[in-house]
């Protein structure tokens, strides 16, 4: 099972009953016409091992799979929400990278948004998943689908090789924030093997060193360099790497700001972000989003969206 934090917003349902919550959903959608209503009530307020139960619980009563009877009721955002709920996070994880790459085309945001948050534990068994439920190596795929740089360091995270402890070795940090300044700023052109090098392999306390070692050099935020050497998806991942370790919950605050911000909805990343991190650490990234933008992220879901898809997306969100 992946991690799942403390600091989210949907909780275990007191007093859970997987037989009853099974009647419920059959209820809901027995005869013409779904009953949205109870599909929320009782999905979105059940955590992801107690939805495991209620899928138990209903292949053995009604002899069928609840997500494929979902599946045929629903439609739009709102059942890629609910799908995405009855899903184990590694499943969910696999099935959004499996989707990002599969046709022609390929959702980079969603390949950076997963790999450079999730920790080694956790692309360990998003590697295992995928293998099994689509029959490739995830690593083959990634591969197949991006090239160039972009596509090594997306391969290093892979790898789930990062450093997790938390020592920092102080003479190595001045060293690689040096490198990184000699392998950008200060050159023509760009090193990006060395980012990629001190990025993808250092552990959290120890870039953190770095990042401020490097503000002393060059007088800048290793992100504000990143956005003058760099460009595309390359920028984005690296971008998305510092982000990460700087803090994930301000990460995806800025993630689903920019699904939101403007012209339509990018639902896709806003329903990934909702479903991934709704029992993990939502009430942090509600805190972040407020203290970044002055805005409520409620407020910003109830103005973006409608329906059912609103009502579901409110729910996980978790009051103002």
């Amino acid at each position: 099972m992946a991690a799942i934090g403390n600091r989210g917003t949907v909780t275990e349902a007191a007093g859970f009953n997987a037989e009853a919550d099974t009647q419920k959903l059959r209820e809901a959608m027995k005869g013409a016409g779904t009953n949205e209503a109870t599909i929320i009530e009782v999905l979105a307020h059940r955590t992801n091992a107690q939805r495991q139960r209620i899928k138990e619980a209903y292949k053995q009563t009604v002899g069928k799979d609840l997500a494929d009877d979902l599946s045929s009721e629903l439609s739009g955002n709102f059942r890629c929400v609910v799908l995405g709920l009855l899903m184990l996070p590694p499943v969910y994880d696999a099935y959004e990278l499996r989707s990002a790459m599969k046709g022609a085309g390929t959702e980079e945001a969603c390949l950076i948004d997963i790999l450079a948050s999730r920790s080694n534990a956790e692309i360990k068994v998003i590697r295992d998943v995928y293998k099994k439920e689509y029959e490739k190596d995830l690593e083959d795929a990634v591969s197949g689908d991006t090239s160039g740089m972009f596509r090594r360091v997306l391969v290093s995270l892979l790898t789930a090789g990062r450093d997790e402890s938390d020592k920092v070795d102080e003479a190595l940090a001045v060293q690689d924030a040096k490198e990184i300044y000699e392998a950008g700023e200060a050159r023509w052109g760009t090193d990006e093997v060395k980012f990629l090098t001190v990025l993808c392999v250092r552990n959290r306390n120890h870039l953190l060193r770095v990042f401020e070692e490097y503000k002393k050099i060059s007088g800048r935020d290793i992100e504000d360099s990143i956005k003058r050497e760099m460009s595309g998806c390359l920028e984005d991942v690296f971008l998305a790497i510092v982000k990460c370790i700087r803090s994930k919950p301000a990460f995806f605050a800025e993630r689903l700001y920019k699904s939101m911000k403007g012209l339509g909805t990018t639902d896709s990343v806003l329903i990934r972000i909702m479903v991934a991190r709704a029992e993990i650490d939502m009430l942090d990234i509600k805190a972040q989003f407020l203290k970044m933008y002055g805005k409520s992220l409620h407020s910003f879901i109830k103005g973006d969206t409608s329906g059912d898809y609103r009502k579901i997306l409110l729910v996980l969100c978790g009051g103002e």
